[in-house]
C-alpha cells in the first residue's frame, strides 16, 4: 500500500458556509427535490418561520406573513426585528444569536445559533431585513457570501423582520415546492400557538381551540367517543379512539413538529396506558389501550434537547436544565468548584402525573364514554391474543421451513441499531426493497450495497388484506414473514429499516401486487406511511440508445427527449419487469441517484375510503377511472426506431 505524506498542508479550515455546504446534512437532514415533506428546503422554509414564531411566543407579532412564489421563499413577522447592529451578525456567524440567553427567549425552537445561517448558507441568494422605529437594517448573500449591507432611516415600516431566499439548485436539483406541505406546517404552527395568524399565499391559518382543532381535521372517520382536550401550564394533549389499526399521535415541543417523537411521545403513550389500566382496575396490556388512538400532545421546555439540528426528536431527559443561581443571579458552585445544575421534573414524570390526574379526572366527569372507551380496549385485547397464537404457529412453521432465510437478503445496519456517530448514517440509509419473484430479488442483491440495502421476496401475490380477516391475513405466510423482517411484530420502534422500497415490474401484475403491499401498510401498519417510511422505486420504463450513448429514461417526456438528443440510430426498449434490466444497468437506479416516489396519505380522504375504491368491489367509479387512466398496448410494447 504506498504511504500517503500526512502534513500541515492536509489540515483544513473552512468558512463557515463552506461547512454547511459541505456537510447540509448536519444542518438541515437531508436535501431532496420537494417529493418529501422532510427534504430540506421544507427544513429552511421552518428555521426562517421558527424565529418569528419565538418573537410571537414571547409576545411580539400577532401576524406571520409566509410567500412562496416560483420558489423563492419570503416571510415577514411584526415582532422586535433584530437589532439594527446585529444582522449581519446573526446572519454571518455561526453560532451567534440572541437564544443563548433565556431572558430574551424562554422557550425558543431555535437555540444554536445556526438556523438562519444554514438556510443563508444553501440559498442562491438571501435577503434580510429588519426594522425598528422608523429605521432598518439590510443584509444580501450569494451563497453565504456577504455581497451588500446597508442602513435606512425614515422606514415606513412595522417593526419587524422580513427573509427571503431560494434555494440553490447546485445543491438541491431540479427541487419544487408542494404547497400542501408547506400548508399542513403552516396549520400545525397556528394550532400550537393560539391568537397567532399565518397568511401563507394570501391565505390566513389561525386556531381558536389549538390541538383540539388538528385532531379533528385528522379524524376522517367518526371516533368512538368526543375528543378529549385537556390542558395545563406547558402541556397540551387530546384524544380519541377510532376503529382502524395503529396509533395516529402527533407531537410537539415549543411549537416544533417532532415528527420522530421523542421522550415527550413515550410519556404520552406510557401515560395513556397506565392511566386506563389504573382507572379500569385491570391489567390491560398497553398495546390494548391504546390500539386505534388518535391524538396529539404539546410541551413547552426551557433550552430543548434536540437530538438532530431538524428538531424532529426530542432527546431532552428534563424538562429544564440550567445552571443554578442564587439571589444576586451569580451562578451557585458547588464544593468541587462545578456549577451547580438546577433541574426540573422528568419529562417522563410531568407528562405522566398530568395524565393521570387530569385524565382519570375527566372519565369520572363523562361516564358515558367509559363503557365505550372498555370495550375498544377488550375489542383490541381480544383479537390480539387470537392473532399472537395464529402468528406463533405460523412463524414456528416458516422457521423449520428455514423460509425466512430464503426470502431475506439482510444488511449490515438497521435503523433500530444502536450505532456509533461512524455508522449512524448508515442506519439512516437502511432501506428494504420488497420485489416479486426471483428474477428482480436476484438483480436488486447482486447490486445492492450490503451494509445499508436488504431485499425481501415475494412470492406470487399477496393475500387482500382489504377484503379479508385479521385472522385470515395472520395465516398468511408472505406477509407474516414481512412483518418478522420489518422488526414491528411489538413495536414501531423496533422498525429495522428507515426506507420501506416497494419494488415492483411496471406492468399490471407488478400494479396489482404494489397495490396489495401498500394496502397492507394502510390497514395495519399506517403509523409507518405517516412517519414517511414506505416508498415506491421508480425503474426506467425505457432504455433509449444508439452506437455511441445509453440513456434511461423513466416517462414519455424522457423518452422524447432522448430520442432527440441522440438522433440517428435510435433503438428503444420498453422494460416490462425488473428481471430484465440486468445488474450493470440496475446499479445505478437504487445508488445515489435512486428515485423515490414518497407513499403520502390523502389529507382529504380516509384509509378506509381508498382502501375501498381501490381494493373493494369493483364499482362503476372505478372503472371509469380504470378507463380515464388507461394506457394503449402499443404505448407498452418494445419500439425498434
Amino acid at each position: 500500500m504506498a504511504e500517503m505524506n500526512y502534513t500541515d498542508a492536509n489540515i483544513k479550515t473552512l468558512d463557515w458556509h463552506a461547512h454547511i455546504r459541505q456537510r447540509p446534512g448536519m444542518y438541515i437532514g437531508r436535501l431532496g427535490n420537494g417529493n418529501n415533506e422532510s427534504d430540506g428546503i421544507y427544513v429552511m422554509v421552518k428555521e426562517i418561520v421558527d424565529n418569528s414564531i419565538d418573537e410571537f411566543a414571547m409576545g411580539f407579532g400577532k401576524q406571520i406573513a409566509i410567500d412562496i412564489v416560483d420558489n423563492k421563499v419570503s416571510v415577514r413577522d411584526f415582532g422586535r426585528g433584530i437589532p439594527l447592529d446585529s444582522v449581519v451578525k446573526a446572519t454571518n456567524n455561526l453560532n451567534t444569536g440572541g437564544k443563548f440567553d433565556d431572558a430574551a427567549f424562554k422557550k425558543s425552537v431555535g437555540l444554536n445559533g445556526v438556523g438562519a445561517k444554514a438556510v443563508n448558507a444553501l440559498s442562491s441568494s438571501f435577503y434580510i431585513e429588519s426594522f425598528r422605529n422608523g429605521e432598518s437594517s439590510w443584509a444580501s448573500y450569494e451563497r453565504g457570501v456577504l455581497k451588500d449591507s446597508g442602513r435606512k432611516t425614515g422606514v415606513n415600516e412595522k417593526n419587524g423582520t422580513f427573509v427571503s431566499f431560494a434555494p440553490d439548485r447546485q445543491l438541491f436539483g431540479d427541487y419544487e415546492y408542494n404547497l400542501d406541505y408547506v400548508e399542513t406546517m403552516m396549520k400545525n404552527y397556528s394550532y400550537l400557538k393560539r391568537g397567532l395568524t399565518l397568511v401563507f399565499n394570501g391565505t390566513p391559518y389561525k386556531s381558536d381551540n389549538g390541538l383540539l382543532d388538528l385532531v379533528n381535521e385528522r379524524l376522517t372517520e367518526e371516533p368512538i367517543y368526543p375528543p378529549i382536550h385537556l390542558e395545563g401550564a406547558d402541556i397540551e394533549i387530546v384524544l380519541t379512539h377510532g376503529n382502524s389499526y395503529g396509533e395516529n399521535v402527533a407531537s410537539f415541543v415549543n411549537g416544533q413538529n417532532t415528527r420522530d417523537g421523542g421522550t415527550h411521545l413515550a410519556a404520552y403513550r406510557e401515560a395513556i396506558a397506565k392511566t386506563l389500566k389504573d382507572f379500569f382496575k385491570k391489567n390491560y396490556e398497553p398495546q390494548d389501550c391504546r390500539q386505534g388512538i388518535v391524538g396529539a400532545i404539546s410541551i413547552q421546555i426551557q433550552e430543548p434537547n434536540f437530538e438532530n439540528q431538524t428538531k424532529t426528536l426530542l432527546g431532552s431527559t428534563y424538562m429544564w436544565e440550567k445552571p443554578l443561581k442564587d439571589e444576586n443571579g451569580i451562578e451557585v458552585k458547588g464544593p468541587d468548584g462545578a456549577i451547580v445544575i438546577d433541574r426540573g421534573p422528568t419529562v417522563r414524570s410531568f407528562i405522566n402525573d398530568f395524565i393521570s390526574k387530569h385524565l382519570d379526572n375527566y372519565l369520572r366527569m363523562h361516564m358515558e364514554i367509559v363503557p365505550k372507551l372498555e370495550e375498544k380496549i377488550k375489542a383490541s385485547q381480544q383479537e390480539r391474543e387470537e392473532i399472537s397464537v395464529i402468528q406463533k404457529k405460523t412463524r414456528e412453521k416458516n422457521k423449520k421451513a428455514n423460509v425466512y432465510n430464503k426470502k431475506l437478503r439482510d444488511c449490515r445496519y438497521h435503523f433500530c441499531d444502536r450505532l456509533p456517530a461512524s455508522k449512524a448514517e448508515e442506519g439512516e440509509k437502511s432501506s428494504i426493497f420488497i420485489t416479486e419473484g426471483d428474477s428482480a430479488s436476484g438483480t436488486i442483491t447482486k447490486v445492492r450495497n450490503a451494509n445499508n440495502q436488504a431485499v425481501f421476496s415475494l412470492r406470487g401475490k399477496p393475500i387482500n388484506c382489504y377484503k379479508e380477516s385479521h385472522k385470515k391475513v395472520a395465516e398468511n405466510e408472505e406477509l407474516n414473514l414481512l412483518i418478522s423482517a420489518l422488526g414491528v411484530e411489538d413495536d414501531l420502534k423496533n422498525l429495522r429499516y428507515n426506507n420501506i422500497i416497494v419494488a415492483t415490474d411496471a406492468d399490471d401484475d407488478g400494479m396489482h401486487i404494489r397495490m396489495l403491499v401498500l394496502t397492507f401498510f394502510m390497514k395495519y401498519y399506517p403509523e409507518l406511511i405517516r412517519r414517511g417510511h414506505v416508498y415506491i422505486l421508480q425503474t426506467p420504463l425505457f432504455r433509449v440508445r444508439n452506437k455511441k450513448a445509453t440513456r434511461y429514461c423513466y416517462s414519455d417526456d424522457e423518452k422524447t427527449a432522448a430520442i432527440k438528443e441522440l438522433k440517428n440510430g435510435v433503438e428503444i426498449t420498453r422494460f416490462k419487469g425488473l428481471g430484465e434490466i440486468s445488474a450493470n444497468e440496475f446499479v445505478d437506479f437504487i445508488g445515489e441517484n435512486m428515485r423515490l416516489d414518497p407513499v403520502n396519505l390523502a389529507k382529504d380522504e380516509s384509509i378506509s375510503s381508498i382502501m375501498e375504491f381501490y381494493m373493494g368491489d369493483n364499482t362503476i367509479d372505478r372503472q371509469n377511472f380504470i378507463r380515464r387512466n388507461l394506457r394503449s398496448e402499443e404505448e407498452l410494447e418494445d419500439v425498434k426506431i
